[in-house]
């Protein structure tokens, strides 16, 4: 085997291997990396970004190092104290669905990471996507894609 093929085969392996490595963590903490492109766990969810924000503000708003808790093993940074306070008091409340994985991905089986950005509140839960285009695709038939990615997601960590 070549030295190039050789370099190929293992880059392919290493990819792939992170990549489920990465896919069964309960939330979802994956940031660009510079390494072939792909991504890396941060321990940190929503890159940041105050969960809460998004049912008080309508819109993704940056979160602090000051305002963090732990919660289902990824650190949660808020924009105020309050916000910290409504998220400790009731994280499924306010915790992203599937935990935070892109919920048409999951609909289509496969756990992918979102921009925040890209967002909507259905029934009182949030529920984030991969980027504008599957955006939406999301919005042609969000009950669907909900009722096929509520059945899913469990597997899919359970999966890896």
């Amino acid at each position: 085997m070549t030295l190039l093929k050789r370099f190929t085969a293992a880059a392919l392996l290493l990819l792939l291997t992170t990549t489920a490595a990465f896919a069964a963590s309960p939330i979802n903490t994956l940031e660009k990396s510079g390494l072939f492109g792909g991504y890396e766990p941060t321990g940190i969810a929503l890159h940041g970004y105050d969960t809460v924000a998004y049912f008080t503000e309508s819109k993704p708003v940056e979160g602090s190092d000051q305002f963090t808790t732990q919660w289902q093993e990824a650190t949660w940074k808020f924009a105020s104290q309050e916000h910290l306070d409504l998220f400790t008091g009731n994280p499924e409340k306010y915790a992203p669905q599937y935990g935070g994985y892109c919920a048409y991905g999951v609909a289509q089986d496969s756990l992918v990471k979102i921009e925040v950005d890209n967002w909507s509140i259905v029934d009182g839960k949030l529920y984030l996507n991969y980027d504008d285009k599957l955006q939406g695709k999301w919005e042609q038939d969000i009950p669907k894609f909900i009722s096929d990615a509520d059945q899913k997601f469990e597997g899919l960590l359970s999966a890896e």
